[in-house]
C-alpha cells in the first residue's frame, strides 16, 4: 500500500511523462505500474485517417513495441539510493524530443508542402539574409556521408626530404665557395709575402702614369661617345665607328679588358655596320657604382636595354666576349626581341658553366678567380703591386697570355690596359661584377631562341673546350661551334683576321630556324 501511494505521487508530479516510446496525448499507449500487477488502459480508438497506421499497426522498418509485464512481475522500488537516477522518469530535454510518431507525422506535413521554387535544399520564399542561411551544423556534411580525406604522410614526407634535400646542396654549394675562396686568398696571400720578402720596394712600388697612350685616341678606331641613362643616371662611355643609321653591332668586352679589346672589329665591320664598343658598368671611363649590389646581372641586363634605346635602336646584333660573353647570353635569353644574331666568344651558356664546374675539379681549379674575387679589397691590392705585374702576366704569360703564333699585343697596347686600371678604384668595379654571380646562376629561363656563332680557343686556360660543345642543348635555333686551334682566351685579338672572317660567313648567311 506504501508502494502504491508513493507511485502515485510521482505520477502526479510529472503529469506528461509517457513510458512508452510512442508519444501522443498522454496516457495513449502508455504503460501503468502498479504494484505487483500491470494493464493496458483500454479506450475507444479514433478511425485511421488516410496515411496514418491504424492503431496496433507497426511502422515499416520497426518491430512490435515491447510487452507488457507479465502479472506478478515485482513493482519498481518507491525508494532510491541518492544521486541514482529514476527509473522510468526522463528529463525535460527528452521530454522535448519527438518520438517515432512525432517524427514520421513531421515528415508527412513536410511532405505536403508547396514547393518554393528555389530546388532542393533552398529556403522558402521570403526568407532573406540569415535567416535564409543554413547554420553551420546544417551545412556540415553528415557524419559518413561522404569519403573524408586523409591525411598522406608519405607525400608529407616527400616534401620534406626534397626541402632538406635542397638545402642540404645549398649548404655544401656555398661551403664550396667558401672554402675555396679561403684556399685562394691563402696561395695568394703567400705570394705577396713571397714577393715581399724578395724586395718590398719593388712590390709597393707604382708608375705615374698621367697621360694615356696615343693608341687609345687614334681616330682610325672611331669617335669617344658618352651616353647617360635616365632610370640608373650612370654615364656609359663607348667608341662608335661607321655611319649612323646603318644596323647596329654592338660589342662587349670581358675581364680585365675595357672597349680597346675590340680593336681590331671596329675597323673592320664599320663599313656595313655601325659598330659600338662599350665600356661596361665599372669600366674604363663609365661610371662605377660603389656597392657591389649595383653590379648584379639584372643591373647589367637593364643596361643594355637601356643603352639599345638611348642609340634609338630596337636590334642589333649582340657579340661578347669572355664576361661580356655572359652578359650577351643573358640579352639572348630575357630579350631575345632587341637580338637579331647572337656572337659569343670563348664562354658557354651560363647553365653550362655552372653545372659543369661543380662537377669538374679541373675547371673549378680554372675558374679559381671567381671565388678570389669573393673576398673584399684584397684581389684588387694583388693586381696592382709590383706596378700591376699580374695584369701583364694575363696577357703575356706562356699559360694564360696570347701564344707564340698569334697577334701579341704591342708594347703601348699592354701600356693602355695599365694605363686604364691604374687610375684610383678603377679595379673595384670590374671585380665587382663577379661577387654576385653565384647569387644569380643557376637560371630559371636558359633558352636562346636566335640563331648563334659560338668561337672557343683550343688553348683557353680559363675555359674548357668540353663546354662549348655542351652549349648547343640550349639553342632551339641555328647553331655553329667553331673550335680555333692553338688559340688562347684571347680570341678576337690573337686572330683578328680568322675571327673576323668567321663572323662575316655567319652575318651574310641565311640561317633559318633548326626544328
Amino acid at each position: 500500500m506504501i508502494q502504491k501511494k508513493a507511485l502515485m505521487k510521482s505520477s502526479q508530479q510529472f503529469p506528461g511523462h509517457c513510458e512508452d516510446s510512442n508519444p501522443g496525448p498522454c496516457g495513449s499507449g502508455r504503460s501503468a505500474r502498479g504494484s505487483g500487477e500491470h494493464s493496458r488502459e483500454s479506450r475507444p480508438q479514433p478511425p485511421p485517417q488516410p496515411g496514418r497506421a491504424a492503431p496496433g499497426a507497426h511502422p515499416a522498418g520497426r518491430g512490435p513495441s515491447p510487452p507488457a509485464p507479465s502479472p506478478g512481475a515485482a513493482a519498481p522500488s518507491a525508494h532510491r539510493e541518492r544521486g541514482s537516477p529514476r527509473r522510468g522518469l526522463r528529463t525535460p530535454a527528452e521530454r522535448s524530443r519527438p518520438g517515432p510518431a512525432g517524427r514520421r507525422a513531421g515528415r508527412r506535413a513536410r511532405s505536403r508542402l508547396p514547393p518554393t521554387g528555389g530546388g532542393p535544399g533552398a529556403p522558402p520564399r521570403g526568407l532573406s539574409g540569415s535567416a535564409a542561411r543554413p547554420s553551420a551544423a546544417a551545412r556540415a556534411p553528415p557524419e559518413g556521408s561522404g569519403p573524408r580525406r586523409r591525411p598522406r604522410p608519405m607525400a608529407r614526407l616527400r616534401d620534406r626530404l626534397l626541402r632538406l634535400a635542397l638545402a642540404i646542396r645549398s649548404l655544401l654549394f656555398w661551403s664550396l665557395v667558401y672554402c675555396y675562396c679561403g684556399l685562394c686568398a691563402s696561395i695568394h696571400l703567400l705570394k705577396l709575402l713571397w714577393s715581399i720578402g724578395k724586395g718590398p720596394a719593388q712590390t709597393f712600388r707604382r708608375a705615374a702614369r698621367e697621360h694615356p697612350p696615343a693608341c687609345l685616341n687614334d681616330p682610325s678606331l672611331g669617335t669617344h661617345c658618352y651616353v647617360r641613362i635616365k632610370d640608373s643616371g650612370l654615364r656609359f662611355h663607348y667608341v662608335a665607328a661607321g655611319e649612323r643609321g646603318k644596323p647596329l653591332m654592338l660589342l662587349l668586352h670581358g675581364f680585365p679588358e675595357f672597349w680597346y679589346s675590340w680593336r681590331h672589329q671596329l675597323r673592320e665591320f664599320k663599313s656595313e655596320y655601325r659598330v659600338v664598343a662599350l665600356d661596361l658598368r665599372g669600366y674604363g671611363e663609365t661610371d662605377a657604382p660603389i656597392h657591389r649590389e649595383n653590379y648584379k646581372l639584372d643591373c647589367l641586363i637593364t643596361d643594355i636595354k637601356d643603352i639599345l634605346d638611348s642609340l634609338g635602336y630596337s636590334k642589333c646584333v649582340l657579340i661578347g666576349h669572355d664576361w661580356g660573353g655572359m652578359i650577351a647570353w643573358l640579352i639572348a635569353i630575357c630579350y631575345p626581341e632587341m637580338v637579331m644574331k647572337l656572337i659569343v666568344i670563348n664562354f658557354p651558356h651560363p647553365n653550362v658553366f655552372t653545372e659543369y664546374i661543380l662537377r669538374h675539379p679541373a675547371q673549378l681549379f680554372k675558374s679559381s678567380h671567381y671565388y678570389f674575387f669573393q673576398i673584399p679589397w684584397f684581389p684588387e691590392f694583388m693586381f696592382s703591386i709590383n706596378d700591376f705585374k699580374a695584369l701583364k702576366h694575363l696577357f703575356t704569360s706562356q699559360r694564360t697570355g696570347i701564344g707564340r703564333k698569334g697577334c701579341r699585343l704591342t708594347t703601348e697596347d699592354l701600356e693602355a690596359y695599365i694605363y686604364v686600371f691604374s687610375q684610383p678604384g678603377a679595379l673595384s668595379g670590374p671585380i665587382n661584377h663577379y661577387r654576385n654571380i653565384f647569387s644569380c646562376l643557376p637560371l630559371k629561363h636558359h633558352m636562346v631562341t636566335i640563331p648563334t656563332l659560338l668561337l672557343w680557343g683550343e688553348k683557353d686556360a680559363f675555359m674548357e673546350v668540353e663546354m662549348a660543345e655542351v652549349t648547343k642543348i640550349y639553342v632551339k635555333n641555328y647553331f655553329r661551334l667553331t673550335i680555333l686551334s692553338e688559340v688562347s682566351h684571347w680570341l678576337q685579338q690573337e686572330q683578328p683576321d680568322i675571327v673576323n672572317k668567321l663572323i662575316w660567313t655567319f652575318l651574310k648567311e641565311e640561317t633559318r630556324k633548326r626544328d
